[in-house]
């Protein structure tokens, strides 16, 4: 199934920056149930940023202008 994207570049890059300083955070706590948590949300937010579909805007009905 294809999905239209619905994230503009700029946000992509943001979410992927994000995504790296939660994949630190990770790395920091790995011991813990927080380092596990910040790191599964770490690979969804660089997922959404690499895609560019996220679910979410997807079901406020966010487009992207052509």
């Amino acid at each position: 199934m294809f999905y239209a994207k619905n994230l503009p570049t700029w946000e992509r890059a943001v979410r992927l920056l994000g995504a790296a300083g939660m994949a630190l955070c990770s790395w920091q706590y790995s011991p813990t149930p927080l380092g596990i948590i910040f790191g599964i949300s770490a690979a969804v937010t660089a997922l959404t940023a690499v895609v560019g579909f996220c679910p979410m805007c997807a079901l406020a009905s966010r487009k992207l202008k052509t």
